[in-house]
């Protein structure tokens, strides 16, 4: 009889620790999403006013008609993204050349001068700032649950009820893990 109360208790506690294991992966799943959200809102904003940064670069520089197609166009694509993959693929594409559009403005002295486009460029980076805020704290949780699925016990808790891993938001180009050289 008493073997029976031991196992019986060996069971509960073996119950509760899958369960808690359980609500752990749930909690940290949950967290990464919430991070993706708020990466999500601020790639809205910097959607929102990519139209109005084009326009106003387009009535200045119009030897740029590629540059601002390729951003017009990858920001479509952006927006009609459907997956975090996707989405991460294309702002590995849509940072550069937003930063390659910034630049090819310094060749136009009287946009650089606007009072529009200098608001409009304030505005970017105010939402860049946003962006590499939300992307670090979005890793982190990703690291989080990407740990707990990959660490035993919860590897077996995790193929049980198939967590998966997140993607890291990180810059594949090794261009754009440089500094900028400048020089006067």
């Amino acid at each position: 009889m008493t073997l029976a109360y031991i196992l019986i208790g060996l069971i509960v506690i073996a119950i509760f620790f899958i369960i808690s294991l359980y609500n752990g992966l749930v909690t940290k799943r949950s967290m990464m999403q919430e991070a993706w959200s708020g990466i999500d809102v601020s790639l809205k904003k910097r959607y929102d006013l990519i139209p109005n940064l084009v326009n106003t670069v387009k009535g200045y520089a119009t030897h740029e008609k590629q540059l601002l197609e390729e951003v017009t166009s990858l920001r479509t694509k952006a927006l009609q993204s459907t997956s975090v993959e996707q989405k991460i693929g294309i702002e590995k594409e849509l940072g550069p050349a937003l930063g390659k559009l910034l630049v090819s403005v310094e060749n136009y002295p009287d946009l650089k001068a606007s009072e529009n486009f200098r608001d409009l460029q304030g505005r970017l980076n105010d939402i860049e700032t946003e962006l590499e805020m939300s992307r670090r704290y979005y890793n982190g949780t990703v690291r989080e649950n990407n740990i707990a699925i990959e660490s035993f016990p919860g590897n077996v808790v995790a193929s049980m009820f198939k967590f998966e891993k997140g993607t890291f938001f990180e810059i594949d180009n090794s261009a754009q893990r440089e500094n900028p050289t400048v020089s006067f």
